[in-house]
């Protein structure tokens, strides 16, 4: 039993051969790999998720914000989301549909905002659809356009100022 083990391990094992050196081939050896990160709505997603939650779906606040995006009950009231808070979170599915409703919610009502600043740096931020989108989850559309005319910065019950999102969250590219 033992020398069949042993030749079907010989026989199944890669065959080693030493290295050999071709002194006319040019060898290029890489020294940093270099990995373009495309900034989409699924690395938004994902970031804006582990900023607010760790990404985990199950999580209440202290404030009673729920979710992997920590939506408040009025939010969810907002966009037509009627369902019980144990229903919520344990709704990936739900969770995931409620944060591109409310991303869509408030494009719709800072397009003005998108349309006139974006690309341009104002406060010292440099002004992007998902830096405005991300501010407005943080905060509400009001507090951005609020923002934008009058320069009061808005923060959440954690403190947390909608510019730190505006500088955090832009460059992505959301294509909503």
């Amino acid at each position: 039993m033992k020398n069949i083990i042993i030749t079907l391990m010989v026989l199944v094992s890669p065959t080693m051969v030493a290295p050999t050196s071709n002194s006319n081939v040019p060898i290029n050896i890489p020294t940093k790999n270099k990995v373009k990160v495309i900034k989409d709505i699924d690395l938004f997603l994902h970031d804006m998720g582990h900023r607010e939650s760790g990404n985990r779906y199950g999580v209440v606040n202290q404030f009673g914000y729920m979710g992997k995006y920590q939506f408040g009950k009025s939010t969810l009231r907002t966009l037509k989301i009627k369902v019980t808070k144990d229903a919520f979170l344990n709704s990936p599915d739900l969770q995931e549909y409620a944060m591109l409703q409310n991303l869509l919610y408030n494009k719709k009502r800072l397009q003005k905002y998108i349309d006139r600043f974006e690309g341009q740096e104002v406060n010292g931020i440099l002004i992007t659809e998902s830096g405005i989108l991300a501010a407005a989850h943080l905060g509400g559309p009001g507090s951005v356009r609020k923002w934008f005319r009058t320069g009061k910065v808005a923060k959440d019950g954690n403190g947390v100022k909608i510019t730190q999102y505006m500088r955090q969250f832009s460059g992505y590219k959301l294509y909503l």
